[in-house]
């Protein structure tokens, strides 16, 4: 099962690799890891997805909460969020082709970021499904180059809640 977790770490250096070595000595894979400062410039916010059962990934958890650096951890799985994930794909484009390549582009509400004789180049943002779904709609254009970021996610507001984060 893919997990969600978020991490508050302090904004050091050293941190960032800290944390992947964890993953690595521990023999634990990071399917995607995506870093940023927060509103706050000391805490930065990681955000890795791991694949596995619910056993080895509160392993992973409490192994991250014993990092000095690390402020805290939240496993999204069973949460109400918003996960999001960023692409930017160069996709072959003829002119002949360019009609139906634009109207893909419409369709998944991507947007055109730059545009060459031969090629357009497309950021996509949304859940990683429909990401995955854009890549295989240009394959028979032609893709050129794709750049992922990795999941970013955010727990969703929750009324009931007497105290958010």
């Amino acid at each position: 099962m893919k997990h969600i977790l978020s991490a508050l770490v302090m904004n050091k250096p050293g941190v960032l690799a800290h944390v992947a070595g964890m993953f690595a000595a521990r023999a634990f894979n990071i399917d995607s890891l995506a870093v940023g400062r927060t509103d706050d410039p000391n805490i930065s916010r990681m955000t890795i997805v791991v694949v596995g059962d619910d056993k080895v990934v509160e392993q992973v958890r409490k192994q991250l909460l014993k990092i000095v650096e690390v402020v805290k951890v939240q496993d999204f799985v069973g949460q109400d969020c918003v996960a999001r994930d960023l692409m930017l794909v160069s996709v072959a484009c003829t002119a002949e082709k360019r009609p139906e390549i634009l109207a893909l582009i419409e369709m998944f509400n991507a947007k055109v970021v730059d545009i060459g004789p031969k090629f357009v180049m497309v950021e996509v943002a949304g859940p990683e499904s429909k990401v995955e779904a854009f890549i295989d709609s240009c394959r028979p254009y032609g893709v050129k180059n794709v750049v992922r970021t990795g999941t970013v996610a955010m727990a969703r507001y929750n009324r009931a809640a007497k105290t958010e984060e």
